[in-house]
């Protein structure tokens, strides 16, 4: 089951790809394939493919594929974005034996305010909501969740592009008997263009549980394709990402692998 989720996404990956590289390539879209913000409405699928985490016994697995829709509003000044996930959890019973848990988690949507937005520079802020949706409560907190996401991508140069998107939610209701959440995030972008559509890049999410004073802060450095085919731009990367400071049940290692598709006007 563990190993099923990341060949299925690795062989998605490296079938479609040389396929579109048949066609014309990105040129000026490469630089937005990665920003959060563009003016553009994009679909995106993204899967974490977690192994071990730490404080844990062994077995525990993660497998999350997270599903996205964002949306530009009034013409680039403001950007809806919904996040749907998908996960698998697996932990051992007493005899050894790996029982899973498959179902949705909780669904968050932020509405991102973009006070600057040009060529090179793209920097929002907004609400944020999360709904305690998850079928299973291992795959989600039980608690409605608001705070705020704030947004920065910067175009250095047409070589490298840099960011970040730093995130804060809290419980405000839901149910009693659970935990009251309070979790904030800072996920840094760096891209390095190599040409022709292809790039380095790192985009881990250094997570803050400050409810359960635990954090993750993994390095990343992947590599990824950009695509594009008539009116869409397709981004397809891999990138192994790894916690160098950690606390709590957290993810030691995991495997991001995705594909983003922005569609031009």
């Amino acid at each position: 089951m563990k190993k099923s989720f990341v060949l299925t996404w690795s062989m998605a990956i490296f079938t479609v790809l040389p396929l579109l590289a048949q066609e014309e390539e990105a040129t000026p879209s490469t630089a937005q394939a990665n920003n959060p913000l563009a003016n553009m409405t994009a679909l995106s699928f993204q899967n974490y493919y977690i192994p071990k985490l730490s404080e844990s016994p062994d077995g525990i697995y993660m497998n999350t594929t997270w599903v996205r829709l964002a949306k530009p509003l009034s013409g680039g000044k403001f950007l809806l974005r919904a996040s749907l996930p998908l996960s698998t959890l697996g932990v051992p019973n007493t005899a050894g034996v790996i029982n899973t848990e498959s179902g949705l988690g909780d669904i968050n949507a932020f509405l991102s305010y973009n006070f600057f937005s040009n060529a090179t520079t793209t920097i929002g802020i907004g609400p944020s909501i999360t709904a305690p949706t998850a079928s299973n409560d291992l795959l989600g907190a039980g608690k409605w969740q608001l705070g705020f996401a704030f947004v920065a991508f910067l175009v250095q140069s047409e070589t490298l592009q840099i960011g970040s998107l730093i995130t804060w939610q809290a419980s405000v209701a839901g149910d009693d008997s659970r935990s009251n959440t309070n979790l904030g995030a800072f996920q840094p972008f760096y891209i390095w263009q190599l040409g022709k559509g292809t790039y380095l890049r790192g985009v881990p999410t250094w997570a803050f549980d400050f409810e359960k004073e635990a954090y993750s802060v993994p390095f990343a450095l992947g590599i990824g394709k950009v695509i594009k085919v008539d009116n869409t731009v397709f981004n397809m990367y891999v990138e192994p990402q790894y916690s160098v400071y950690i606390k709590g049940a957290q993810p030691i290692f995991q495997i991001l692998t995705g594909i983003n598709l922005q569609f031009m006007k």
